[in-house]
């Protein structure tokens, strides 16, 4: 059975990083996935009954991770317009808003374009 999100680990690691030896202590530890984004940033992918014991191994291995949490990951990305976008940006903020809400997560994609036309 597919699933719109599924429960992952998530740990980060800002600008710097040192992406080979996070990759390898990483994959070492049992991690899915490393993902280097276009800031430099890195993400690791890992399975979320481990997160914990795989963040402690890249804390032993001398490496520093900015967090590290269970989340929800969408398996399958909507692009919104820019009215689209307006609309589910009010919607997040409201559920936000809300003291019962805990997290809110979303499988909307928002461009650069379209992040822009809200910010003007």
């Amino acid at each position: 059975m597919a699933y719109l999100f599924t429960r992952t680990g998530q740990i980060t690691f800002e600008p710097g990083a040192n992406e080979d030896k996070v990759m390898e202590v990483a994959l070492e530890a049992g991690a899915d996935d490393v993902i280097s984004h276009d800031d430099g940033s890195l993400e690791v992918l890992t399975p979320w009954e481990t997160v914990g014991k795989i963040k402690d191994a890249m804390v032993k291995a001398g490496l520093k991770p900015d967090s590290a949490d269970v989340t929800m990951i969408a398996s399958l990305h909507v692009p919104l317009d820019k009215d689209g976008a307006e609309a589910l940006l009010a919607l997040v903020d409201m559920l936000e808003d809300l003291d019962d809400v805990q997290n809110v997560y979303t499988n909307a994609e928002i461009s650069s374009e379209v992040m822009d036309q809200l910010d003007g």
